[in-house]
């Protein structure tokens, strides 16, 4: 049994997942216009967080949320699932595919037999959508491939109780249970979740400095003391493991701005807001700096002979970051 299901591969794996899924329900929306309608861009450095015993870099809200939100502001009703029990979890999976529905899946990366050795890390919080059955596989819709992939049902098990990472799974799964006539006036949704978007940057207390604003802050002042504190080589790991987080999981932390950045540019038809047209630009800018940040970082981290680039330049390009989008979101709330 395979669903009628039309596989688009994209930069993101859970807003991926969330446009194939609204697609099979006959709206067709632009991934950049999830993620904006999510509100979903988001940093946050978080040194209690571990993966590979080192602190977690994000560039966009926690996994999961992203889905969540935007159907419910178009209107849709969804339900997730979580499992203690492997069999259970399996269970109710095979019961939603056979009414016809697919269903999200969040994996942990390392297991996917089908990913690339080079893409296999420990990262729970992988976006994939089931649609179908095939005697003991599964039918995948994952953005990640350009076609659809096969996994079979031991593998998928494995991937959705993942331990490790930065968190074990649960074999959590979601699906579309309710899908309104036609989709909302987009306008106000759209400075809704802008104003959203703005909030989560900018809101946090001086004495939370992990999230938003607050930790590109906070970031720019931690790395200038990592080799000091870690020593060379767990400061260089540590700096890998930002690079990763930014360049490799997800669409990393530029990508995410870029495609901030694309969603505004859509955003200013929509709403008749012509001014969103420069912020777009103004963001592509920020997602430059990001790609820098992260160029210069690897040649911190591989230590060439005649690239002299240091940590205390990789936390001044960080502040510059930090101050620019402390400024963009602060004048972004403003204009809508």
């Amino acid at each position: 049994m395979t669903l009628e299901f039309e596989h688009k591969p994209a930069a993101h794996c859970e807003t991926g997942v969330s446009a194939n899924l609204l697609r099979f329900y006959g709206f067709d929306i632009p991934e950049p216009m999830i993620f904006g309608l999510s509100s979903g861009l988001f940093f946050s450095h978080m040194p209690f967080v571990k993966l590979a015993g080192m602190a977690v870099t994000s560039f966009r809200t926690f996994p999961g949320v992203l889905f969540s939100r935007v159907v419910r502001l178009l209107g849709f009703k969804m339900k997730t699932r979580r499992f203690l029990n492997e069999e259970k979890a399996m269970q109710k999976l095979d019961e939603i595919l056979q009414t016809g529905t697919p269903a999200g899946c969040v994996v942990g990366m390392y297991y996917l037999p089908y990913m690339p050795p080079e893409y296999r890390f420990h990262f729970n919080g992988h976006n994939l959508c089931i649609v179908g059955k095939e005697q003991d596989n599964y039918i995948v819709s994952d953005p990640n491939a350009i076609e659809k992939v096969t996994i079979s049902r031991k593998d998928l098990i494995r991937v959705r109780f993942a331990k490790g990472g930065t968190y074990p799974l649960f074999g959590q799964m979601y699906w579309i249970t309710s899908v309104p006539d036609k989709l909302p006036d987009l306008a106000p949704l759209i400075r809704r979740a802008i104003r959203r978007n703005c909030w989560l940057m900018t809101s946090q207390p001086q004495w939370i400095p992990y999230f938003g604003v607050n930790g590109i802050f906070y970031l720019s002042k931690q790395i200038r003391k990592w080799e000091q504190k870690m020593g060379k080589r767990k400061a260089a790991l540590n700096l890998a493991q930002v690079i990763r987080m930014l360049e490799e999981i997800g669409t990393g932390g530029a990508g995410f701005r870029y495609m901030y950045a694309a969603f505004l540019q859509q955003s200013a038809g929509i709403t008749g807001i012509a001014d969103l047209n420069v912020f777009s630009k103004r963001m592509t800018e920020i997602g430059d700096l990001w790609r820098d940040f992260a160029y210069k970082a690897a040649r911190v981290f591989k230590q060439r002979q005649g690239e002299q680039y240091t940590y205390d330049e990789l936390g001044n390009i960080l502040l510059q970051i930090a101050e620019l989008e402390r400024a963009f979101f602060l004048e972004l709330k403003g204009a809508v």
